[in-house]
C-alpha cells in the first residue's frame, strides 16, 4: 500500500463554535469510511501554523485517496493538499539501486 499525507486548511466560517468541529469531523470520517473502503486511516494530527490538520492514510488506489480528499473539502469546509509519501529507508534504498 502507498502512503499519502493529506494537509487540510479549514475555511473561515467553517464552524461557529469549536465544539461544532467535532460534529464536522465525525461526519467526514463516517462519509470516508462508507465511500472510500480502500483508504486505511493511519493517524491524524491537529497542528498550529499554515495547516490545521494532517492525516496519514494508506491505499492501493490513488483514486480512493482523491475521493477522500474531495469529501474532506466538501463536508469539512476546507482546502486540501495531498502528497504521496515514501518511507525514508525505502527512499534511500532506491537511490542506491
Amino acid at each position: 500500500m502507498a502512503t499519502y499525507i493529506i494537509f487540510s486548511r479549514l475555511l473561515p466560517g467553517a464552524y461557529c463554535e469549536p465544539k461544532d468541529f467535532k460534529k464536522i469531523a465525525d461526519a467526514v470520517s463516517a462519509k470516508i469510511k462508507k465511500d472510500c473502503p480502500g483508504v486505511v486511516w493511519k493517524d491524524s494530527y491537529a497542528t498550529l501554523g499554515g495547516v490545521d490538520i494532517v492525516d496519514i492514510v494508506e491505499a492501493d488506489d490513488p483514486k480512493q485517496v482523491e475521493k477522500a480528499a474531495m469529501i474532506i473539502r466538501a463536508y469539512g469546509n476546507s482546502t486540501t493538499e495531498t502528497l504521496l509519501a515514501t518511507p525514508w529507508k525505502e527512499f534511500l534504498k532506491g537511490l542506491t539501486e
